[in-house]
């Protein structure tokens, strides 16, 4: 029997995905967590360290993520190589996944110690911004290992071993914690460093994280064959480049047109923007799970791609898209159930404000819940086509949506007829549905295709 003919059944399929996702969930629900403790400790000291600390940290966080994106490649070469057998390309990838990664923090980092122009340019008042570039310029130094931390997560997913990267994010939430409020306010012997203490800590804890998941790689004796020291393969790095600038892109088009959607409901007044930052709050919390299983049929898929085994490929996939999206609409349910009951948790009782925010927020996250089930289609989508290694037309099918499409329709709806935030969020869900479908329908006929290639039927 080939190995095509033997490919898995679903219900083995979604055990498998499971296994795989849920600890790259777990990891980035506590990253969260760390943005979140950082958040509460930098309000202890007042809306001015709050508002320098949350920019920079976001502004920092918002290019990492960019340009990790472009190291997922990663994880789609190394699950090929797995797949197909050929275990001596995979200490290559890695490599020169490392060196992928060096250089491509060279260019977020000039930018963020060139972040105070460019803040003036924008508009920030001259304080906020030497504050912000202030806590921008400690920060940055943690580029470095924040992107060889997304090589070592993609390679230790495309192993099948995410549990790893599970394990130190937990811990990485206590030390982090602690050593915020240590450094922000002198605690324990530390120096005080007030809101600068926070990004010191920040940076501190990326290192360690990294050093503590290469320790793990290191002492693994199934990976210890995989030697980091060599020679790197230019071709291999050409490779890797070639597939994660598309992805990087597609990142950049999303994130930029939602930075532009909070923009234009700024323009409506601090109510509309308290309510949007409260339904994205939801919104990204929830979204966590999918992104996982996103980075699980990544891998899967790949894997199958590698062994020659198309139909088996598309069983991944359909098993993701119903974790997912079955997720995501469970998600669906509870916003539409009791939108105000979760609005009502971001806002103190004694706020002036505080119905008028409820009120609006829980329209929001009405429409979320739509917004939700799209969101967690397009990210699989997207996955299940990067394990085909198809990056390109992806993301001339995202800008597409996300700007031909979600970017339209928010102006027309929320600015032109004046429906505000409502209009615009009925946009951003519109952008989201485009992708999904386009990008849902491209898996669909390239592996259709792949799998007739095969000979076999692709039902």
């Amino acid at each position: 029997m080939s190995v095509e003919q033997s490919h898995p059944r679903f219900g083995q399929e979604v055990g498998a995905t499971l296994r795989l996702a849920a600890p790259l969930a777990m990891a980035q629900l506590a990253q969260v967590a760390m943005g979140a403790t950082d958040t509460v400790l930098l309000g202890s000291l007042g809306r001015d360290a709050l508002a320098a600390g949350g920019l920079g940290a976001n502004l920092y966080f918002t290019l990492m993520i960019v340009v990790a994106g472009g190291l997922i490649a990663v994880s789609i070469l190394v699950s090929h190589a797995r797949g197909s057998g050929n275990e001596a390309r995979i200490a290559p990838i890695l490599r020169s996944g490392f060196l992928l990664a060096l250089l491509s923090a060279l260019p977020p980092m000039l930018l963020l110690w060139n972040a105070e122009p460019l803040l003036l340019a924008i508009g920030e008042p001259p304080v906020l911004a030497g504050a912000i570039a202030h806590y921008d310029r400690v920060l940055l130094f943690a580029m470095p290992a924040s992107l060889i931390m997304a090589t070592q997560r993609g390679y230790l997913a495309a192993m099948g071993r995410p549990w790893m990267v599970m394990a130190v994010a937990l811990i990485a939430v206590v030390i982090n914690g602690l050593l915020n409020y240590g450094l922000i306010h002198g605690a324990w012997g530390l120096p005080q460093l007030g809101y600068i203490g926070s990004c010191t800590a920040t940076l501190i804890t990326i290192w360690a994280m990294t050093a503590a998941i290469g320790l793990e790689m290191r002492l693994t004796p199934a990976l210890r064959h995989f030697r980091l020291i060599g020679r790197i393969d230019w071709h291999i790095l050409r490779e890797l480049a070639t597939l994660g600038w598309p992805i990087a892109f597609i990142m950049a088009v999303e994130i930029v047109l939602f930075s532009l959607a909070a923009l234009l409901i700024g323009r409506f007044g601090a109510t509309p923007l308290a309510a949007h930052q409260i339904s994205m709050s939801v919104a990204s919390v929830t979204f966590m799970v999918p992104l996982a299983v996103s980075q699980a049929v990544n891998v899967r898929v790949g894997f199958y791609m590698g062994r020659q085994s198309p139909r088996a490929a598309r069983t991944a996939a359909l098993a993701a898209f119903m974790l997912g999206v079955g997720f995501m609409g469970a998600m669906a349910a509870i916003l539409i159930a009791m939108p105000g009951l979760i609005a009502g948790v971001y806002i103190t009782a004694g706020d002036t404000t505080r119905a008028e925010v409820i009120a609006l927020a829980s329209r929001l996250l009405t429409i979320a819940a739509f917004f939700q089930v799209f969101d967690g289609a397009q990210t699989i989508a997207a996955g299940a086509l990067r394990g085909l290694k198809d990056t390109r037309i992806p993301a001339i099918a995202a800008s597409l949506g996300y700007w031909g499409i979600g970017f339209t329709t928010a102006w027309i709806l929320g600015v032109r007829m004046e429906l505000g935030a409502i209009g615009i969020w009925w946009g951003l869900a519109s952008g989201l549905a485009s992708v999904a479908l386009l990008l849902s329908f491209r898996f669909w006929r390239l592996s259709a295709r792949l799998i007739a290639q095969k000979g076999f039927p692709a039902r």
